[in-house]
């Protein structure tokens, strides 16, 4: 009897020693007459647990992990390929409270199989959203459905998917555009690395939906520079899915048509803007460009143009599937669906969760994260990127939700949460968010490119007690000038972190 093992081909697993520990396995099993199927899958996001190795057995799929190659013959001899109990086993995957308790909608399949098998996809209830909307009566109809559901945009500015569909479906043009936005530079976020490497079909169908949905018949995907391996997973997909007719002149014999480029970004933090980015796919320098017009209106090349993530996109294919109203009834308030919150940092329990809005800070970090990884207490949190918001312990108990944050100064952004002990030293912290802007500003304008160099001088003459009440006034004036001049988000919002921690941590100012 054959039996399946899963191995994660999740960039994370392999770098912890995943293809060590599949060709462990696979050397163990022939020299013990064992007969294995080894399935490269994604991961399940578990990342303290990676590599984390699944066993196909009556009962289900038992985990264990972290695995080295050097456990595996223990494991063979204590019976890994009938499920059997040892040092590094979790019992059954779905059990594992960590991952039991997300609702996994966008993330469903990550896990089941492997990721460039159609077949896989298929069988897991890939492709149905696509086949909704292509019987949908009209394109109008499919953009109803995506606003029906309460999908915002998951990349940071959370702007209602269905109303920016909706404006570029109505604008009049020859041509139209699908732009997916996958340079995920935010530090402390990878769930659309996760995503593209472990179900890239699920971007590409909800790619072709948004096609569908506006009459655009031809898509590109932006991706980082840094993610090597997602950019051959996305390749090997698109040529599979043209092969398929998934892509191309005739979807699904529909005799509509909508195809996808994959474009390589150049490690410009500031391509992750959406303007910035048209500009580098137009083969120019990446550099913000003013608004209005709107991307929705006047995008890539001129023509009107839908920018989402990878998220965010690859959210539809359900929406379709299973209706608005389904997607709806997770969440709370204006915040409907499911985020994938990627826990980084000092944390015992590093990984992905994807969970509904609503759940508070303290759960996700306490309850999955399990708290720090050091064991001290947890003093601040920055979520939402380089650029987001340091929380206190204070407001742990504040829900993950798109109002609430705001209303308390923050953003959710793509979701990234990166944590801090107490050993951390804020003005230190907020420094390198001003030399991280100085460093990455497409140099467009005045109080970003010129503020952010000045804003780090300021802050090492507060340091080291330099007119110190005088300078923390002025800093407090330049982060009021960043925001409210600056020409996009970049400038605009480096003062969340360095207000934040002014507020919040004054004391490491005076040290």
């Amino acid at each position: 009897m054959t039996t399946t093992v899963y191995v994660p081909i999740d960039a994370t697993a392999r770098s912890l020693g995943a293809d060590e520990v599949a060709a462990a396995i696979a050397r163990e099993a022939a020299a013990r007459g064992e007969s294995v199927n080894i399935v490269r899958n994604g991961t399940r996001g578990l990342c303290w647990l990676e590599p984390l190795v699944e066993v196909a057995t009556p009962a289900g799929r038992v985990a264990y992990g972290p695995v080295d190659a050097a456990d595996v013959p223990e494991l063979f001899a204590a019976g890994l390929l009938r499920g059997g109990d040892h040092r590094l086993a979790h019992g059954r995957t779905e059990h594992i409270p960590y991952f039991k308790n997300q609702e996994r909608l966008t993330f469903a399949r990550v896990g089941l199989g492997d990721p460039l098998s159609l077949a896989d996809y298929e069988a897991n209830g890939g492709l149905r959203g696509l086949r909704a909307a292509l019987s949908a009566g009209t394109g109008a109809d499919i953009v109803e459905e995506v606003v029906r559901s309460g999908l915002r945009g998951r990349g940071g500015a959370a702007f209602p998917a269905g109303i920016k569909w909706r404006t570029v479906a109505a604008t009049n043009a020859d041509r139209k555009y699908i732009c997916c936005n996958a340079d995920e530079g935010d530090s402390g976020t990878f769930s659309d690395r996760m995503l593209m490497e472990g179900d890239p079909y699920v971007l590409l169908e909800g790619m072709a939906i948004a096609g569908l949905a506006v009459g655009a018949e031809y898509g590109y995907i932006y991706l980082r520079s840094e993610y090597p391996d997602a950019e051959r997973t996305l390749l090997a997909a698109l040529g599979r899915a043209r092969e398929a007719k998934l892509l191309g002149d005739d979807l699904l014999g529909s005799g509509k048509r909508f195809d996808i480029e994959l474009r390589r970004g150049a490690g410009a933090y500031i391509c992750g803007e959406e303007t910035a980015m048209l500009e580098s796919l137009e083969g120019k320098r990446g550099m913000v460009r003013p608004k209005p017009p709107l991307p929705a209106i006047a995008g890539l090349f001129g023509k009107p143009t839908v920018i989402n993530n990878v998220i965010t996109l690859a959210s539809v294919p359900i929406i379709l599937d299973k209706g608005g109203q389904f997607y709806a009834d997770y969440g709370m308030g204006r915040s409907r669906g499911t985020l994938p919150f990627q826990l980084a940092g000092n944390i015992k329990r590093g990984g992905l969760v994807e969970k509904a809005f609503g759940l508070t800070l303290r759960e996700l970090l306490y309850d999955y994260g399990g708290g720090s990884a050091s064991g001290r207490p947890i003093r601040a949190v920055q979520v939402g990127g380089p650029l987001g918001y340091y929380i206190p312990a204070a407001k742990f108990d504040l829900p993950l939700d798109y109002e609430a944050f705001a209303a308390n100064g923050g953003m959710l952004g793509h979701g990234g949460v990166v944590v801090f002990d107490d050993t951390v030293d804020m003005a230190h912290m907020a420094r390198y968010a001003m030399e991280f802007c100085a460093i990455e500003s497409c140099g467009k304008c005045t109080p970003c490119r010129i503020g952010s160099t000045r804003g780090v001088e300021v802050i090492d003459r507060i340091r080291a007690g330099t007119r110190r009440s005088e300078n923390l006034t002025l800093l407090r004036d330049l982060c009021d000038t960043m925001i409210h001049g600056s020409l996009c988000a970049m400038g605009g919002l480096t003062p969340a972190p360095v207000l934040s921690a002014l507020d919040h941590f004054p004391e490491d100012f005076l040290r």
